[in-house]
């Protein structure tokens, strides 16, 4: 139901508003940053004059920061004080109200600044003054034939939402998102305030106002049918994101799912605190840096010129895929978390702490005579290991085979090349000598190098005692001979 729905709202908007914060700039640097380059929104900026008092007074300030914040309206504070030579080449010399509204239909445009003239500074006069310059964006119909005219028409926007209501303008949130979607979505306002003549509105399926219809190219969906579709804001920010996301909405959904993820390996490690926070850091890394490899040749495929074929097949998948009722559910179930986070911290904490306790539980079933995992003994043997990781290519230099030259065998050459300091410095015991290839000096002055090879062949297996016994038949042989 519509009431209900901004009912709600009303009721989540003002539990919101008491934490609002404005911004203090500090310079021109500053400004134009945040209200002339970001060019996403709405601003409200109370110019204080170098040596004057503001126009607005702290209380009404604070009423009016509230009140706009409701709809999207980010405000702020630029004393000229801390910036005098920008004030003067702006025309600031007494204290007034800006407000910076982007000013083409097409995203990251240009913005352009409105001075406040009205000779009243109570907060509804000065609402009134924002509502009506953020609606002068948006397309108003205002008779039967305008209406047909544009819905049969066919351009660049794949996706369009109409408002049909009988207001003098559209609500202040419908004029917020606007601008923020500047570029995906075509906000048109129908004004059905004095038809005569409503067959054409009833011809498309429009029965009762106000309604929300949004047009796609699969067809017509009704908004506010659904769980979670409420009239706010918030709810249709989530709603239109949804179908038209941009490439930084999808990043930062995977970010946020991968990071949820790598914190659950907290739960799964068993063992000591600080062994459970140092797999943590390491799975935090890990995860991140992979997410952050793996996004960039998407981004990269997404530069190509020959795939927007891709790019809108892409689009409406989403179109479809978020439309249905299990969509709006997820909605819901997120709007609902992301407004109570203490609530979403508790679920997640229990679920972690069930995987926990049914990961312990696993592995003692599955190890009867494991040791008590809470001590700290395993922290020697993680330094050991780490040791031994570090100063591989030599301490297990026994590992290889004697038999392979550095050239004929790659593996050991390339772990060579990767610790080149510990290849020139050899600092670890040397126990691997033992396990090195011996010959034993025979002086043999008298026999013919044929006789030298066929006595001794090459071989790397003959052992100690096979030597012994082959010096002493060749001593007796020797001592025949003279």
């Amino acid at each position: 139901d519509l009431m209900e729905g901004e009912l709600y709202s009303a009721l989540k908007e003002e539990e919101a508003s008491e934490s609002v914060s404005s911004t203090n700039f500090s310079g021109e640097m500053h400004f134009y940053e945040l209200v002339e380059d970001t060019k996403d929104g709405i601003w409200l900026v109370q110019v204080i004059a170098n040596g004057r008092s503001p126009l607005v007074g702290k209380v009404h300030w604070e009423k009016m920061v509230k009140k706009v914040s409701r709809f999207g309206i980010r405000t702020g504070t630029f004393n000229c004080s801390s910036d005098p030579r920008y004030c003067r080449r702006r025309g600031w010399l007494k204290s007034t109200l800006i407000m910076s509204v982007p000013q083409t239909s097409t995203s990251k445009g240009k913005v352009t600044l409105k001075e406040y003239s009205g000779r009243r500074v109570e907060v509804e006069h000065i609402f009134k003054w924002i509502t009506a310059h953020a609606a002068s964006r948006i397309k108003t119909i205002h008779s039967s034939e305008h209406l047909r005219e544009e819905w049969n028409r066919s351009d660049r926007y794949r996706v369009k939402i109409y408002l049909f209501a009988s207001l003098d303008q559209p609500p202040a949130f419908f004029s917020a998102l606007s601008v923020k979607f500047t570029g995906r979505v075509e906000f048109i306002f129908v004004n059905v305030e004095n038809w005569d003549n409503r067959s054409y509105v009833a011809e498309i399926g429009v029965y009762k106002t106000p309604s929300y219809i949004l047009r796609t190219p699969e067809g017509i969906y009704r908004y506010g049918n659904n769980t979670g579709e409420f009239i706010s804001l918030r709810a249709m920010d989530s709603f239109l994101r949804s179908l038209q996301p941009e490439v930084n909405d999808l990043f930062v959904l995977s970010l946020v799912l991968v990071n949820l993820m790598a914190w659950m390996d907290l739960f799964i490690t068993q063992g000591a605190t600080i062994k459970r926070f140092v797999v943590l850091i390491s799975t935090l890394g890990t995860y991140n840096s992979l997410l952050i490899i793996s996004w960039l040749p998407v981004l990269g495929f997404l530069q190509l010129p020959y795939l927007d074929s891709f790019y809108e097949y892409s689009l409406k998948l989403f179109r479809y895929s978020n439309t249905t009722t299990l969509a709006s559910w997820v909605r819901a179930d997120w709007m609902f978390y992301s407004s109570h986070p203490a609530l979403f911290l508790s679920t997640y904490l229990g679920h972690g702490l069930l995987i926990d306790y049914f990961e312990k539980k696993r592995r003692r079933h599955n190890n009867a005579d494991e040791v008590n995992v809470n001590n700290l003994e395993w922290l020697p043997s993680l330094w050991d290991w780490y040791t031994s990781y570090l100063f591989h290519p030599i301490a297990s230099f026994q590992h290889f085979p004697f038999d392979s030259d550095w050239d004929e065998d790659p593996d050991l050459f390339l772990e060579r090349l990767a610790f080149p300091d510990l290849w020139l410095h050899p600092l670890i015991p040397t126990d691997y000598i033992k396990n090195l290839p011996m010959w034993r000096f025979r002086c043999l002055g008298s026999h013919s190098d044929e006789e030298m090879l066929e006595t001794f062949p090459d071989s790397e297996s003959d052992s100690d005692s096979d030597n012994k016994e082959v010096c002493s038949s060749e001593r007796e042989g020797s001592e025949d001979d003279e």
